[in-house]
């Protein structure tokens, strides 16, 4: 009986285990942390944002990775929105999509569909070890395990270990001397859908934890709506997710305070009289939110003497920040295997029948159902290229 591995337990790795699943062959996934899928369970904590209903190209338009290559693409066909809610509901995981087009089980947890699904490869004869870590290619693939050092011989691999965001769930990027040291070509990680340091004044501290939201984060061409919070260190949320690889790469990102007002109307606000109220008692009579009057004073100095100064400023507040947060709090990185060192399958180029899939691949997508879509595709794609490999030999 042939034997296919896959190390890593998160949503990659499980999907290629899935695509590997047959009768004539031993499928075992393997995963150093003591549960499987710890990083899929902690982003699904307020939510499963699975993935996001709208049209493909829209969708495929927000995976950014090497030019001409599409990491949706699988043996199949495209593994995009629908494909992803197909899956799900074969699971027996009820959905449905919020009014942002994101899609969501019912439940909106991760855990009743981890559940479901790795019910389904154990019934498929998929071998599930835990707290098994891979530490070296020497006569085959060896790991350290709770029985001590163990040294196994596929037929075929899929490397599913994640990049390097969240080490503490198990995406720490040890992998990366031992696949380097094989002659795989690899980019150096950064921060993806992380949050931007702020050092903010004294006067800021009263907004830790507030939410902004009806506001609109400008960079470059892209516009992000979304909600994001105010923290000691700085900007976090989905909001700045969307629009934080631009941010991170140098572009210079502005934030529209009334995102539904022009500026004419905004002007018009402006020209109330003060009187006697404060600064900040009148500037939130006008803006209607403490977060966004904290914001406008913090970031809009010097402040504007004319209505249309202060119109013009809240509609285009600079957004000052002292860098992106480190790796360690970010939602996923970019970098990883180059696209050069992959067969179109895949297939590392320098480990002939080892193939790579998920967040180990220099390529990177914003939360909000893009990122774990696209982990899911290149898990299947890699999955079956592997499948078809074992069954080629098997031919031969």
């Amino acid at each position: 009986m042939s034997l296919a591995l896959v190390i890593g337990a998160g949503p990659a790795g499980l999907m290629a285990a899935e695509a590997l699943m047959a009768r004539d062959r031993q499928v075992v996934v393997v995963d150093a942390m003591p549960t499987p899928a710890r990083k899929f369970l902690m982003a699904g904590k307020s939510g499963l944002n699975l993935t996001r209903d709208e049209p493909l190209a829209a969708f495929g338009a927000q995976i950014a990775g090497a030019e001409g290559r599409d990491y949706l693409a699988t043996e199949a066909g495209i593994f995009g929105s629908q494909a992803v809610r197909d899956w799900a509901e074969g699971l027996g995981i009820a959905l449905f999509a919020g009014s942002t087009g994101r899609v969501f089980p019912v439940g909106m947890k991760a855990s009743p569909l981890l559940r479901a699904w790795l019910a389904r490869l154990r019934a498929g004869g998929v071998d599930l070890r835990s707290r098994w870590r891979w530490v070296g290619l020497e006569g085959g693939f060896v790991f350290d395990t709770p029985d001590g050092r163990q040294v196994l011989r596929p037929d075929v691999t899929v490397l599913a270990l994640g990049g390097a965001s969240w080490p503490r769930l198990g995406s720490d990027a040890g992998w990366v001397p031992i696949l380097a040291g094989a002659g795989v070509a690899i980019a150096p990680f950064r921060p993806a859908n992380m949050g931007f340091r702020v050092d903010w004044s004294p006067a800021m501290a009263r907004l830790y934890g507030a939410p902004v939201k009806g506001v609109a984060i400008r960079a470059g061409d892209s516009v992000s709506r979304g909600e994001w919070v105010i923290t000691p260190d700085g900007i976090e949320g989905g909001g700045v997710y969307a629009v934080a690889a631009l941010i991170r790469d140098g572009q210079a990102a502005h934030v529209d305070l009334a995102p539904d007002l022009d500026r004419a109307a905004l002007a018009r606000r402006f020209a109330q009289p003060r009187g006697k109220l404060s600064l900040g008692n009148w500037l939130r009579r006008i803006l209607g939110d403490p977060a966004r009057v904290g914001l406008l004073l913090e970031w809009g100095r010097p402040l504007p003497d004319t209505a249309d100064g202060w119109a013009a400023r809240a509609k285009a507040l600079p957004l000052r920040h002292a860098g992106p947060m480190g790796l360690e709090r970010a939602i996923s990185s970019a970098g990883g295997i180059t696209a050069d060192a992959l067969t179109p399958d895949l297939e590392l180029r320098a480990l002939p029948g080892v193939f790579a899939a998920g967040e180990m691949l220099d390529w990177e997508a914003p939360t909000g159902g893009y990122l774990l879509t696209a982990c899911l595709a290149t898990g299947r794609r890699a999955g079956e290229a592997a499948a078809a490999r074992l069954q080629s030999a098997i031919a031969r």
